[in-house]
């Protein structure tokens, strides 16, 4: 009886070894509005499989709802900028991406882009130094012996946590305009003869003119776009480390990149061993319909149904809007399912229900819903495809932050593309080197062959005068 009882100790005393190696601690410095939406399914994956998982949030965020029951831990620090000053920044930023955005052309867009992003990123400023000048909060963070730290790229300040604390850092990204940043602080190579800038409706097979026009989107964003404000960021990054640094330094030292994107919408293109495609991360399979929602949708009969959803982010349509909607919806015979959280229009029709919140996932599957022939072909094309992986995506991307949590880091897979300066890249010296070399070798030969001429002149004239 005695040895039965000491076996069971001992397998619950390693049970409790294997626990702790497995588990880890992971800082998250996170981006609001959809990006947190994608990475907090990430998240609740890591607390599933038992690490423990601290998100840093402002005081005055709108968005974050840390008063609700979670095993995510919330660090709440207090911020210098009011509740109302990011009320309007917010509103204000919403404003025009919504209303302003979609009705430029290509270039006035991103110089509009390029303005609202200097305006978010003197926010992102202030949220940063609200952290890293915070001398009891980054005191309480070392304390806390992090493994690793999970940040959003398109918000900077992840990487300088990371710096500050000596911890691997992991990114979530989906996209940088001209795809600057993955060329410049990830390393990632962007061919322009065959992958076309993102947003600009080119394909990978590009005519001649299609390619000088992707080369003129290159040079735009390498030269003129910039993200965010690099002169304030340098600045700060050099004054809290104590060194000369920049944003591109800092935000290259990433040892993961996790790409939300997949093959099935992505062109063919070269890729680094750091980054890491886990496009549909979100994806969970379909549920029954609430008993109300499920009434509505198998009243419409042969009709089938419309599902009309502007987003998470847009909440503040104006009434006149919202009617007008109201209006062209009320005049087809399918019932329409609308996510909608504002004041009931005036003219909502009888086929429309409103709801703040709809399963769109569970709604998109129903044989009910209306597609054309070609949309639903491609779209279950693309699905099959999506699918048809070894390791489903959200698998994959916890499985890259425990293996850079187990090996602290995983500096083996980031390129030395980081230690070479531009030239060394593109190997400008080298082509200088070895042009200087070929240029060598003609002046020595046209040299030789000029001596020789005057060798053999001087002695034809000698033979003459014999």
């Amino acid at each position: 009886m005695a040895s039965k009882v000491t076996t069971v100790l001992l397998l619950l005393q390693l049970s409790g070894f294997f626990v702790s190696g497995k588990c880890g601690k992971v800082l998250v410095w996170p981006m609001e509005f959809s990006h947190w939406i994608n990475l907090k399914i990430i998240l609740d994956e890591l607390v599933v499989r038992g690490h423990e998982v601290t998100v840093l949030v402002s005081s005055t965020s709108i968005f974050f709802e840390v008063n609700k029951p979670s095993h995510i831990k919330f660090e709440i620090y207090p911020s210098s900028i009011s509740t109302e000053e990011v009320e309007k920044v917010f509103l204000e930023s919403l404003r025009k991406w919504i209303y302003e955005l979609p009705k430029l052309s290509f270039w006035t867009y991103f110089s509009t882009l390029q303005e609202l992003i200097w305006e978010d990123s003197a926010y992102f400023e202030i949220l940063c130094k609200d952290v890293a000048l915070n001398k009891k909060l980054m005191t309480k963070l070392q304390e806390s012996r992090f493994d690793v730290v999970l940040a959003d790229a398109f918000i900077p300040c992840g990487d300088l946590l990371a710096e500050l604390l000596n911890l691997p850092l992991v990114y979530t990204h989906r996209f940088f305009p001209g795809y600057t940043y993955e060329k410049y602080m990830g390393g990632l190579p962007v061919p322009p003869s065959y992958v076309p800038i993102i947003e600009t409706e080119l394909s990978d097979r590009m005519t001649f003119m299609e390619r000088v026009k992707n080369m003129l989107y290159v040079i735009y964003f390498d030269f003129w776009f910039q993200a965010f404000n690099e002169k304030k960021w340098n600045q700060l990054y050099s004054e809290v480390l104590g060194r000369p640094t920049t944003l591109f330094e800092t935000m290259g030292k990433a040892d993961i990149w996790l790409i939300r994107t997949y093959w099935d919408i992505e062109f063919p293109r070269p890729l680094l061993p750091n980054f890491e495609f886990v496009g549909g991360l979100h994806c969970k399979p379909a549920r029954p319909l609430p008993k109300e929602m499920e009434d509505f949708v198998q009243s419409s009969g042969d009709n089938g149904i419309v599902v009309f959803s502007l987003g998470s982010m847009v909440g503040n349509m104006t009434e006149e809007k919202a009617n007008v909607i109201a209006s062209a919806l009320a005049q087809i015979p399918q019932k329409v399912v609308w996510r909608f959280d504002g004041k009931k229009p005036d003219v909502l029709g009888s086929n429309t229900q409103l709801y703040k919140w709809i399963p769109q996932n569970d709604l998109l599957v129903l044989v009910s819903l209306c597609f054309s022939f070609s949309y639903k072909e491609n779209a279950m094309r693309l699905s099959r495809i999506h699918h048809d992986q070894p390791v489903k995506p959200l698998d994959r991307a916890v499985f890259w932050i425990e293996f850079v949590m187990r090996h602290k880091g995983a500096k083996h897979l980031r390129p030395a593309v980081h230690e070479l300066n531009w030239f060394q890249y593109h190997a400008l010296d080298v082509i200088g080197f070895l042009l200087a070399c070929v240029a060598a070798l003609i002046f020595i030969f046209i040299k030789c062959c000029m001596f020789c001429c005057q060798k053999l002149g001087k002695t034809g004239k000698k033979n003459k005068r014999e």
